[in-house]
């Protein structure tokens, strides 16, 4: 019987692609969370109740739990979310970056490895590992330049650079064992339920706590944004159709300013929050910028398209629309997942 192992499922991502699975597929599916401070089993929401979801609390640097879960649940495929993902921290404490990206995708690949070979030859066949990297491992682009799969990694940050070593440990289990591993390159995510660290839920968070907005340097670093819902849209494409041995970059193609995407969300938040309307831009502050912030990201994603026919389905605007509703409606998420978060800036030198 088919059965999927999602690692990092109850994080921002990863709860949406449950959602999703269980509402979508007619195949069970495990969840192996550590849950951190970014994985909240209130994300899930109802699907827990569903008799074909499977929730471990583990964590992913323990051998003998992923073990143990790969070999009482035998999947027939592992999508490999889980991961520490915001910069600033990384350059606050890396250790935990490489502690958790690197040897926990190690010890997960090994873990698979010994039980891919216990499965017959057709089982074998039928397997798929789906690892999700980041398009911060190519460094930054100058303008109007791509990146394609087949450019050479150039991370800059402890985060980019624990994901590369990541990718480049999964890929060798590919090359060197058989195991049928793929690499995903997705650009940057939003949507509700994202821990309000990263950009637009921060922004989000600031404005109804009645703050201004930071915004790093000149605002004007560059980066492609992919709804979640499109993003788990394409997981779920490259885990049934997906090559062992390639990458694919997953993304809307169509980058924009940090100060643009502060804009629109000032301007969402407005349109739909009217009793202070027009308000939200006049918080807009610059502050020091990030040490070592990388410019522009962009990735040539017509991989995707041309094998799969995948393109992403919402536009930025609806998607922050969509983004902001959400948050606006769901103050309760909020106070559960932020209990001891204030929004305070970390990652300086």
């Amino acid at each position: 019987m088919e059965k999927l192992l999602i690692t990092g499922g109850a994080g921002f991502i990863g709860s949406c692609f449950v959602q999703r699975w269980i509402e979508k597929q007619n195949i069970d599916l495990v969840n192996f969370d550590a849950l951190t401070y970014a994985g909240h089993l209130a994300s899930i929401g109802g699907v827990a109740e569903n008799p074909r979801y499977t929730f471990i609390h583990a964590d992913l640097r323990s051998a003998k739990d992923i073990e143990q879960a790969i070999c009482e649940h035998r999947p027939s495929m592992i999508l490999h979310l889980a991961a520490e993902t915001h910069v600033d921290r990384s350059i606050e404490k890396p250790n935990d970056f490489i502690s958790t990206n690197v040897m926990g995708t190690s010890i997960l690949l090994e873990a698979t490895l010994h039980y891919w070979r216990t499965l017959s030859a057709s089982e074998q066949e039928g397997f798929r590992f789906l690892h999700i990297s980041t398009d911060e491992v190519y460094g930054p682009v100058g303008r109007k330049r791509v990146v394609t799969e087949a450019d050479a990694y150039a991370p800059t940050s402890p985060y980019a650079a624990s994901k590369a070593a990541a990718d480049h440990i999964a890929r060798s289990y590919q090359q060197t064992y058989g195991l049928p591993v793929m690499i995903a390159h997705p650009t940057n995510n939003y949507g509700p339920r994202q821990f309000p660290e990263k950009l637009i839920p921060h922004f989000i968070f600031k404005i109804l706590r009645g703050e201004d907005l930071p915004l790093y340097g000149d605002g004007m670093q560059e980066r492609d944004w992919l709804f979640v819902e499109d993003h788990c849209c394409a997981l779920e494409t490259l885990l049934f159709e997906g090559l062992p041995g390639e990458s694919y970059h997953l993304g809307s193609q169509i980058v924009r300013t940090n100060l643009e995407v502060a804009q629109q969300v000032c301007t969402q938040i407005d349109r739909q929050q009217t009793a202070h309307p027009g308000e939200s831009k006049e918080r807009i502050t610059f502050v020091e910028d990030r040490p070592g912030h990388d410019h522009r990201y962009a990735l040539d994603c017509g991989k995707m398209e041309r094998l799969f026919g995948w393109r992403p389905t919402i536009s930025f605007e609806e998607g922050i629309a969509t983004t902001v509703q959400w948050y606006l409606k769901n103050p309760q998420w909020i106070e559960t997942v932020c209990q001891e978060y204030q929004g305070n800036r970390i990652g300086l030198l």
